[in-house]
């Protein structure tokens, strides 16, 4: 072959290489998917305790939804006194799908994890009952509470017991048990509760971050960064008030975020970087915020929340 037919062959060979990565199907990057008019890569969500003294579990329902939330969470006592007062859970939650809300979680599975076999198998009724009502309403999650699991628990006891509650919520109800830990408990950590989701070997294990526990239980949030975000079921929000004692921390001192003390757009950079899709929800049990018009305190809160997003940049 002499010169002028080799180039004219890789000139020919050349176009026909063009041509044919003309005719492959590109891979198109996924879009991510934003909430609240683009201003969060998260949906937001009301948890109901945020706004307790409202009357009844539709109350609640329409102030999430005028306030402009994308979901609400509500506690297993919302559905009891529901269900107690005639109302149909399944009619309840179609109507929340049809305002275009969810309902992610619900909290939650009171002591379901007791202190050894004979207290876990009593336990299971209730448990039962509670994944019930979650299931009805439409939860994708039901918060597993360890708050019977006594001091110096067995942490292999304990993922036998939630191994355990994830097959009965999953094949039964539908729903998938996520394990918390609070301060005022037993099992105080996200270290602890992660530990116990490990070992529970169970490829829909969860567990549920609040960062106000995160605080006053002294676990931390440098650990958050080290996760796959495929481990949270959703992600609890407030902030830790200005001028009072870490030891003296309660509950009923949340505050709405940006309003105190926690490193709050750092820790959702890290949540972020993580991959953790699903929802925020805004968590508070203030009785200052309690006595205020509740359509307006969730109101703050949401906008306070996407405040400290916009600050996060992410």
């Amino acid at each position: 072959m002499n010169r002028r037919s080799f180039i004219a062959g890789a000139a020919t060979a050349s176009v026909a290489t063009v041509s044919l990565a003309n005719t492959l199907p590109m891979e198109i990057p996924k879009k991510e998917k934003r909430y609240q008019n683009g201003q969060s890569p998260w949906p937001i969500c009301l948890d109901t305790a945020t706004i307790r003294p409202a009357k009844g579990l539709e109350k609640k329902v329409e102030i999430a939804i005028a306030a402009g939330y994308d979901a609400i969470e509500p506690w297993d006592s919302d559905l009891a006194e529901y269900e107690k007062s005639g109302g149909d859970l399944k009619k309840l939650g179609a109507k929340i799908k049809e305002a275009g809300l969810f309902v992610p979680s619900m909290i939650g599975l009171w002591g379901c994890i007791p202190k050894n076999e004979e207290e876990f198998q009593n336990s299971l009724a209730a448990t039962k009952n509670r994944m019930r009502m979650a299931s009805e309403i439409g939860c994708t999650y039901v918060q597993a509470i360890p708050n019977q699991v006594g001091e110096n628990y067995d942490v292999a006891f304990v993922a036998s017991c939630y191994r355990r509650l994830l097959e009965i919520g999953i094949k039964e109800y539908n729903v998938i048990p996520a394990l918390v830990f609070v301060k005022m408990f037993p099992l105080k950590t996200m270290g602890q509760a992660t530990a116990v989701a490990l070992d529970a070997n169970h490829p829909k294990a969860k567990i549920i971050p609040d960062v106000y526990h995160m605080y006053i239980s002294e676990g931390g949030f440098e650990g958050l960064r080290l996760l796959n975000g495929d481990i949270f079921a959703i992600f609890q929000f407030n902030d830790a008030p200005k001028g009072i004692e870490l030891k003296d921390m309660e509950d009923k001192h949340r505050v709405f975020p940006g309003d105190g003390i926690l490193p709050l757009p750092q820790i959702l950079k890290d949540l972020k970087s993580t991959g953790f899709n699903g929802c925020i929800s805004l968590e508070l049990y203030n009785p200052e915020y309690h006595s205020m018009d509740l359509l307006e305190v969730a109101k703050t809160g949401l906008q306070k929340t996407l405040k400290v997003i916009k600050e996060a940049g992410v």
